[in-house]
């Protein structure tokens, strides 16, 4: 009897976050919109970030985070940098998290032009940049302590999400027109 009873218990919270509003039904629901191109609420087609409160209580939970790709075949998001919303780009084959100028102050970290030093090679010669290290970096369900990036104060259009984060999230995966991070 016992059993029973938490097993509807069980069955009533499942049903329930599933339909609750940003639930898995919607989660769903918006996705598919999308991937048929019947998004009526987006109409500009420049590469829309993911917000972090876009995540379905669903997904957080279960600690996936999925992430659409763009118009132009790239996948972006929004994540918090020690409390900060930072736009990214995100690149599997940066070795670290990389994050504009703007982008770094808004996140609370300053350097003078003293700092900035030539940190890595480019296809167009040197980066110019600072070493830091992030206190804490969010993106749905994920989150990372102490993570390696470079400021890149100027030249950099987006900041970029790189493996000093993505290494921390297992696995990251590209399905059809998705990113898949977690499980």
């Amino acid at each position: 009897m016992r059993e029973a009873l938490l097993l509807g218990i069980a069955l009533v919270a499942f049903v329930g976050s599933a339909f609750v509003p940003g639930g898995a039904f919607d989660s769903a629901t918006r996705g598919a919109q999308t991937l048929l191109g019947n998004d009526s609420g987006n109409t500009d087609h420049a590469p829309q970030p993911r917000k972090t409160e876009d995540v379905s209580y669903a997904a957080w939970v279960a600690g996936v985070t999925e992430l659409p790709r763009a118009v132009d075949g790239h996948f972006y998001t929004e994540a918090l940098v020690n409390g900060s919303q930072v736009n990214f780009l995100i690149d599997t084959g940066a070795s670290v998290v990389a994050l504009t100028g703007a982008d770094a102050r808004a996140a609370g970290l300053y350097w003078s032009d003293a700092d900035v030093a030539p940190i890595a090679r480019g296809a167009s010669g040197p980066v110019f940049g600072i070493n830091v290290a992030l206190e804490r970096v969010s993106l749905g369900g994920h989150e990372a302590r102490n993570v390696n990036a470079i400021i890149v104060p100027e030249g950099l259009e987006i900041s970029l999400l790189g493996q000093s984060f993505l290494s921390t999230v297992q696995p990251v995966r590209i399905e059809q027109d998705r990113m898949i991070l977690g499980e």
